[in-house]
């Protein structure tokens, strides 16, 4: 079976290893300082911290874990070959069928943060994107409902 590629900025890529970085030198102390303390003061059964500290270690592995997997597959998301379609890196303005505009770009799924305005490629909108110029009009069946979206200008 071929291994997931994650499409990613290299400031995407810059955050996540800073994160993974973070988590082997405090994170994993953090957490072993918490479960010596909780054992400490009451042993391993019935210890509610130090089932919780237990619970925080398995996150913390586990995003770990997470982090590795996409740092080694990554494929870094280089300047769009064409700025007048939209590809992975475009940014992205659109307006809404409420006359809303919105500015969005294009990014792998490791890296969408939609408060930021970072969607994914894999998205319903950023699929319904890829490939689209400026003055097209789109619709993308969403669970909120239909949306109607016009391409204003891509960059």
């Amino acid at each position: 079976m071929a291994q997931r590629e994650f499409f990613i900025t290299r400031e995407g890529l810059a955050k996540l290893q800073a994160e993974l970085d973070h988590l082997y030198s405090v994170g994993r102390q953090e957490v072993a300082e918490k479960i010596k303390r909780a054992r400490e003061i009451g042993g391993t059964a019935n210890n509610a911290e130090y089932d919780n500290a237990k619970d925080e270690q398995a996150f913390v592995e586990g995003r770990i874990l997470t982090l590795e997997n996409i740092i080694s597959r990554a494929v870094i998301i280089e300047s769009p070959s064409s700025s007048s379609e939209v590809d992975l890196g475009s940014k992205v303005l659109i307006r809404d069928q409420d006359g809303k505009l919105e500015q969005y770009t294009i990014v792998g799924s490791a890296e969408a943060n939609p408060i930021e305005g970072k969607i994914s490629n894999e998205s319903l909108v950023g699929k319904a994107l890829l490939g689209r110029k400026a003055g097209d009009k789109i619709e993308v069946i969403a669970p909120a409902g239909k949306l109607k979206l016009l391409v204003m200008e891509v960059t």
